[in-house]
């Protein structure tokens, strides 16, 4: 018992969101301390790790033929168990900087559809990079409690967290998930869809930044009342040579109907399902949006016009998971109450 006291006293514990397009770090008593991209460059051959978050992102699709940019987190899950552990040890180092005596103890939010493998590889994954207690809290958990809702309550709360991976929709109430549903698709799956688009359309050839930031400036979930242009630069796949074209925000909610509509589908068959006293209390509380991939314009009031519900966005969608692992964090009973096993 002293021991643990010492551990807890000395110890600055952390939590973290693994998500497949970012991770962020909170650390116990600072806050959110970092916020990069899941990327890690490696050298070709011999996978020794080059760079890892902010500066490995730089070099996706600029990298020379000796150095390949890793993302080892795919659809919310571990692709790559080595790379993965490599990444998760530098942000844990970079984050804590030494400041106690003892291994910190470390939650991770994780989606709520994974594998009992998966649970393992990331509970691994942690203890490796240097973790002492590793706990894992399902992602629409710590997002409906880093949103502020009354998760503990009898009443329903119906949180859609929309990643880069994952999307995550689940029905919570008394301090449990009451239904929940994962689809893999999310953010990347609509860059992906812009990018194919264009090389459909206009044969030309775009990577995954250019791909993001056409979906960030004019891309949409609901007709919009001034629709825009963008100048978007590519290659053109049958001259081989540099090109730029106009693009309309019409013409990208069209490309992106396909993973929106998927969203949209899995939110409708997740309130078909949720037991009729908890849909009652949808119609005043309706749906709280978390996640960077809620920030696509009019993706609230699409689900609004579907389900009829009101539809609210979190305070700060991009830190909603990671500032609910902080939470509980800071109330070990809440964390005994909502960690899943990794066993």
């Amino acid at each position: 018992m002293a021991f643990s006291f010492l551990f807890g006293w000395f110890s600055s514990d952390i939590g973290i969101d693994l998500g497949t397009s970012n991770t962020l770090v909170y650390l116990k008593g600072k806050g959110i301390v970092l916020d990069e991209p899941s990327v890690v460059a490696v050298e070709k051959g011999t996978n020794k790790v080059l760079a890892v978050g902010v500066e490995a992102k730089r070099m996706v699709g600029r990298t020379p033929g000796n150095i390949v940019a890793i993302k080892p987190l795919r659809d919310g899950v571990i692709a790559d168990f080595v790379i993965n552990e490599e990444m998760l040890r530098y942000f844990m180092s970079k984050a804590y900087q030494r400041r106690s005596f003892f291994a910190p103890r470390v939650v991770i939010a994780v989606p709520s559809g994974i594998t009992e493998v998966e649970k393992r590889a990331v509970s691994d994954s942690a203890e490796q990079a240097g973790a002492r207690e590793v706990y894992l809290v399902e992602e629409p958990m710590a997002a409906a409690i880093g949103a502020g809702l009354a998760v503990e309550e009898p009443g329903g709360n119906l949180i859609v967290d929309v990643g880069g991976g994952t999307t995550e929709v689940a029905v919570i109430s008394l301090g449990g998930i009451v239904l929940s549903k994962t689809v893999r698709i999310a953010g990347d799956e609509m860059d992906e869809a812009v990018i194919q688009h264009l090389k459909r359309t206009y044969n030309l050839m775009i990577g995954e930044r250019t791909a993001e930031e056409v979906k960030i400036r004019i891309g949409s979930a609901f007709a919009m009342d001034d629709e825009t242009t963008m100048e978007v630069k590519g290659r053109d796949l049958v001259a081989g040579l540099p090109k730029t074209l106009t693009v309309s925000s019409q013409e990208i909610r069209e490309a992106m109907a396909e993973p929106i509509n998927t969203i949209v589908e899995a939110v409708k068959l997740t309130l078909e399902q949720t037991p009729p006293e908890l849909s009652a209390d949808l119609v005043d509380g309706g749906i709280t949006l978390a996640g960077g991939g809620s920030l696509l314009k009019g993706l609230d009031r699409r689900l609004s016009e579907e389900t009829g519900l009101p539809v609210n966005m979190a305070e700060n969608p991009l830190n909603t998971v990671v500032t609910g692992t902080g939470k509980i964090l800071d109330e070990i009973r809440v964390l005994k109450k909502v960690a899943v096993s990794a066993e």
